[in-house]
């Protein structure tokens, strides 16, 4: 045969792409990248062998046929080369070959899934080997012997390491893939960064910015914090804790420690992952003010609401976001995570990137406890087999220790004598209201009578209650709503005027849901919060005398509230809290670091998180048996058989329903508008991306149980052609959407919040 090609140049468009050329480059790629984690000759013959079934004469001669129009070839091209890698001892790592395209699969069902391809098709079988020997003469007789012992003694390392392999594998394809039809020379892959520039350019903005604010009285025990972690910086990669209490200082303290500590061990990167959106965007704005300085884009921010189309983020952003190719990443847990346990290229292309970097998890409190065993291990492994370092960041520090996926882990803490920083940086006085209970009307009575008051409760119908006691009886501007009732946009525009009152010194009384808690920065002098778990009593009490100008302190009042709803899931939390927390003598305020660990290890014994049939421990089973499906979409079931996704790997439990809310917009113009683009989506066969992106910022979710009240569902319209309102829908909300308290439903009906 004569030449033989990987891609033709598409309609009307450049040149056709030398097989054996793709398979060097995507070989070398993936080298590169897998070279920090010690995989680089596994990966380098997994890139060379990926598309080896193209040299097939009936895959050759459809492309010919197809190159006009540019039509896909359809003809199995990636079975020879898993056949080749399994036979010559690369075994299950060959399935990152046979899961190129479409996703890893169970291991197990590998042999049987390649060889029934091949047995379809032996005519190109016989033809693609023979052009083998001329595309690869170096090809090994055995690869075995590439793979690290450390991989193959321990099923979870190995396991562990055909993630980052095949990570490596589809971003080395999908980047050469997509240089040749943008008729580049080459991939484009960002240099490595010199982390000693940014963590100066860090020091010199910080203190700046702290010159600018004038000093508080925390001030110096902020500085206290930022220099021990400083310190920390300098120790040999592992885990570390930073467990300072809230309002010291951790976005800045942890910032400086990775940069530091990427520097001092030639990291690769820094990967920032928060619980909710509003801390990411408010944490990736704090780090480009440090960082960014006019030139190529430090600091990438990769979540759901990210907005890639705006032409301030350009190209760079959007590419950087598919594989995380950028020096400085902040994202969420629920990226981060579903990353890791995917099994999709898309997905995974960025995985890769985890190795040999700095990966800071801040308010670590809020991982899922059903999702403990396989995150707390996937950590141990980045960490102990391929060169990560780990910051867990909280000032509710979890119990992990206690979990046998952590038990003799090594851990540094950040901060030289903890207890005696909680203790300098206490600020706030607790005050109970338990037993009688009060009614949420008589703590909206109490809040109002403060000039500046918080109330924190745990759904939005309670919150509404709350805000519906104010409404007639304060001046405009005074009284304010925040929950997923309101759609982002509205939730950053409240908060905007909240700060703004509160920074003059003006009357402002806000009600919430637990959204206000984990890192939105706001200062009032009093806090109520309804009774919770306990680390979100101590979150709530972080909003309080946050920058310790109350010579008296601040109050936090924690209150049962006789009419008030909880999310089910909290009915065991709260119980545990009300074991070690509380007025009695024998318990504790919820800013006791022993009674806090001793809440955790309740909790996670009451969640039999070590039973075998637990969810986290059925994925661990799966992915010591290297079953990829199992892990990302569960278990087949032997009834149905479909795969039950309540065992998969999901860091959030929750089918909602996402809304639409065009009346949440700031503007009737700007209304109008998103009104045009639902019916331009609705109109359209195939939805704009960047339209539904648009979207997202006047996008909330609905609880299913909404539902369930006559007449919800007449008011929200599908959006998307063929949809319907359901579980996972994208919907508008036709109803009535308050100026105050947002989508207006039954509250009896409504009772959970996101």
């Amino acid at each position: 045969m004569g030449s033989l090609w990987a891609h033709s140049p598409g309609p009307g468009r450049g040149r056709w792409h030398s097989l054996v050329d793709h398979l060097r480059s995507t070989a070398e790629l993936a080298r590169r990248f897998a070279v920090p984690f010690g995989g680089g000759d596994v990966a380098y013959w997994l890139g060379a062998l990926h598309d080896v079934g193209k040299a097939a004469c009936a895959w050759q001669d459809k492309l010919a046929a197809v190159a006009p129009i540019g039509g896909p070839v359809g003809i199995d091209h990636k079975s020879l080369g898993t056949r080749v890698a399994y036979e010559r001892g690369l075994g299950g790592f060959a399935g990152a070959i046979f899961g190129h395209h479409g996703g890893l699969i169970d291991t197990p069902n590998l042999r049987d899934a390649f060889r029934k391809r091949l047995a379809d098709a032996p005519g190109n079988v016989a033809s693609a080997e023979r052009e083998l020997p001329g595309l690869l003469p170096d090809l090994p007789e055995r690869l075995d012997r590439l793979v690290p012992a450390d991989w193959r003694a321990d099923p979870l390392v190995g396991e562990m390491a055909l993630r980052l392999c095949y990570s490596a594998l589809v971003d080395a394809d999908s980047l050469d893939t997509s240089a040749h039809f943008q008729g580049l020379a080459g991939p484009r892959v960002c240099p490595d960064v010199d982390f000693g520039h940014l963590y100066k350019l860090f020091e010199q903005r910080r203190r700046a910015e702290l010159a600018g604010r004038g000093g508080t009285p925390i001030g110096s025990l902020r500085e206290r914090v930022y220099a021990d972690c400083l310190a920390a910086a300098e120790r040999d990669r592992g885990v570390f804790r930073l467990g300072a209490p809230t309002g010291a200082g951790k976005t800045l303290a942890s910032g400086g420690f990775a940069l530091r500590h990427a520097e001092k061990h030639g990291l690769r990167r820094v990967i920032v992952a928060v619980p909710f959106l509003t801390i990411t965007e408010q944490n990736a704005a704090v780090y480009r003010r440090m960082l960014d300085d006019g030139g190529e884009p430090v600091v990438l921010e990769h979540h759901s609401q990210a907005d890639f189309d705006d032409p301030e983020a350009g190209r760079w952003a959007r590419l950087a976001a598919e594989n995380w190719d950028a020096p400085f990443v902040v994202t969420t847990f629920v990226r981060l995570f579903e990353s890791l346990y995917a099994r999709k290229p898309s997905a995974m292309r960025r995985v890769h990137r985890l190795a040999n970097s700095v990966i800071v998890l801040d308010e670590v409190q809020a991982l899922p406890h059903a999702m403990l065993a396989p995150i707390l291990d996937g950590l141990r492994l980045l960490v102990r087999h391929f060169g990560a370092t780990v910051l867990l960041s909280s000032a509710t520090q979890p119990s992990f220790w206690a979990l046998d996926e952590f038990k003799g882990v090594p851990c540094t803490d950040l901060i030289h004598d903890t207890p005696k920083l909680v203790t300098d940086l206490r600020r706030v006085q607790y005050e109970w209201q338990l037993d009688p209970k009060p009614t949420l009307a008589g703590i909206a009575g109490q809040a109002a009578s403060e000039l500046a008051a918080l109330v924190v409760v745990n759904t939005t119908a309670d919150a509404k209650a709350v805000f519906d006691q104010w409404r007639d009886a304060e001046p405009d501007g005074v009284a304010w709503h925040l929950s997923t009732r309101l759609c982002p946009d509205h939730r950053r525009r409240v908060l905007e005027k909240v700060r703004a009152r509160l920074v003059r010194g003006e009357r402002v009384l806000l009600v919430a849901t637990q959204l206000i808690e984990a890192g939105v920065d706001v200062d009032f002098p009093v806090v109520f919060r309804a009774m919770a778990p306990a680390d979100s009593l101590l979150q709530a009490a972080g909003r309080a005398n946050r920058e310790g100008r109350m010579t008296d302190g601040g109050r936090v009042v924690v209150f049962a509230p006789e009419d008030g709803g909880q999310p089910p899931t909290y009915r065991m939390l709260v119980g545990c809290t009300g074991r070690q927390f509380g007025p009695d003598p024998d318990k504790a305020d919820p800013d006791d670091l022993a009674a806090l660990g001793r809440y955790y290890r309740n909790v996670y014994d009451l969640l039999n998180l070590a039973d075998g049939q637990h969810v986290g421990q059925r994925i661990q089973q799966a992915r010591r048996r290297w079953e990829f499906e199992t892990v990302a979409e569960g278990p087949m079931d032997a009834g149905t058989k479909r795969r039950d996704r309540k065992l998969a790997f999901r860091m959030i439990n929750y089918d909602g329903i996402s809304v639409v809310t065009p009346q949440g917009a700031e503007t009737p113009e700007l209304r109008h508008e998103l009104e045009q683009l639902l019916e331009e989506l609705r109109q359209a066969p195939v939805p704009d991306l960047a339209k539904l992106r648009r979207l997202q910022a006047y996008t909330t979710n609905l609880h299913p149980s909404a539902l369930r009240q006559p007449g919800v569902a007449a008011l929200l319209r599908p959006i998307l052609s063929g949809d319907e309102v359901r579980r996972g829908a994208l919907v508008e909300w036709v109803g009535e959407y308050d100026d105050a308290t947002g989508i207006n439903l039954d509250p009896n009906l409504e009772q959970f919040v996101l």
